[in-house]
């Protein structure tokens, strides 16, 4: 039915935001209607009659800020503060994205919920963006969003920048949300600007939270990756870290997210940001894949697993074990985690490349073309078919 109703309005308005927008605020009515009303004749129907008016209304707001004043008000209960009552000039937060951030991340919401609603209205990430992010399917995602905004109005959970004694219990929703929004702008060419708007929310939540150690790691973390970018495509195609011109690296930046790294090494304070902010930078200190130093990048790995167990991390962890015991031993350790990472595509081309240096062409080929039909970029595509290209020519005969 979501599908359906979303494809539908899609089809008369011309703008797939829009369209799941409305269907997610029909839901938001239907699940507070339905079970004292009753299930109408055609649900369908009504869905998407419901989601045409909360398009059209959506439709007669011109600017952004105010079409996101009046969501969240819709979500709350349907009484839309005045920008006074909204905007508290006086509050802790003075950026007004970051204001909005701090504002959806309620902790009367769970954690997942907090970060896939801040990114689904503030960030501008379709629900199908959203959902890659959190490696779950868009239906999946589409009923976390839908069970979040009923919470909200469920709970009449105001919609309020929080006090200075409110913003720690809130951070870590508020790290989540900005990391997500630079790494769609990573993955995606036509969202770049957002990576310049996470650097700027990272930088302003430090002036705002100077004593926080995590904040410090989560910029450190975002402008060594940004160093790295300008070699990273070449001619429009990817180019493997080892394979990267490194004198192309923004070494300014690179000089400022050592010495951010540096201040949270002597606050004895590490967290999953800094730890991932300190793997960086032994990255960005090496002068080639070969000087890297794989050992303490495992041991900032086991200790990042220790605080963060999740497959991504360990999936991470076995790239370098692979660099420091051999493909064999990074093999070994993929294996323990893949098939939670099954519809990963990074899983299955790390896979494929660690065959292929065990000279497994066969079982390789077929994870890199498991890969390649995962893959969500075309960028990604056209790496794994070369990969899979030079797979068939280690085979040829000479």
């Amino acid at each position: 039915m979501y599908g359906q109703a979303v494809a539908t309005l899609a089809r008369v308005f011309g703008d797939i935001t829009l369209a799941e927008d409305a269907v997610q605020d029909a839901f938001v009515v239907a699940s507070d209607r339905w079970p004292r009303d009753g299930i109408p004749p055609n649900p369908a129907g009504w869905i998407i009659t419901t989601a045409r008016r909360r398009a059209i209304d959506d439709l007669r707001r011109s600017a952004r800020g105010r079409e996101l004043h009046e969501q969240l008000g819709a979500v709350a209960g349907g009484a839309h503060p005045t920008d006074d009552e909204y905007w508290e000039v006086d509050g802790p937060v003075s950026d007004d994205q970051l204001r909005l951030i701090f504002t959806c991340c309620h902790p009367a919401l769970r954690i997942e919920h907090q970060v896939a609603l801040t990114l689904r209205l503030l960030g501008g990430l379709t629900v199908d963006e959203v959902a890659r992010s959190f490696l779950v399917s868009e239906s999946t995602m589409a009923k976390r969003l839908v069970r979040a905004k009923y919470k909200i109005k469920a709970a009449k959970i105001p919609y309020r920048v929080p006090a200075d004694a409110d913003l720690p219990e809130r951070l870590r929703s508020v790290l989540s949300v900005v990391y997500l929004i630079y790494n769609t702008g990573f993955d995606d060419p036509q969202r770049a600007s957002l990576r310049d708007d996470a650097i700027r929310l990272a930088r302003s939540l430090v002036q705002l939270m100077p004593n926080e150690p995590e904040v410090a790691g989560l910029l450190a973390l975002m402008l060594l990756i940004e160093s790295r970018l300008p070699a990273r495509m070449e001619a429009g195609e990817l180019v493997l870290l080892s394979d990267q011109d490194r004198t192309k690296w923004d070494q300014e930046l690179i000089d400022e997210g050592h010495a951010v790294v540096r201040a949270c090494i002597r606050r004895a304070q590490p967290g999953p940001f800094q730890l991932q902010a300190a793997i960086q930078a032994v990255h960005c200190a090496a002068g080639s894949i070969a000087a890297t130093d794989w050992p303490q990048i495992i041991i900032l790995y086991n200790h990042l697993y220790a605080l963060m167990p999740t497959p991504v991390v360990a999936l991470n962890r076995a790239i370098a074990v692979a660099e420091v015991e051999g493909p064999q031993a990074g093999l070994a350790s993929i294996d323990t985690i893949a098939a939670d990472l099954d519809d990963y595509h990074l899983m299955h081309a790390t896979r494929a490349a660690m065959l292929r240096r065990l000279g497994q062409r066969d079982a390789a080929r077929a994870a890199y073309e498991r890969s390649a039909r995962l893959a969500a970029t075309e960028a990604d595509r056209r790496f794994l078919a070369q990969q899979i290209e030079a797979l068939v020519q280690d085979g040829a005969p000479t």
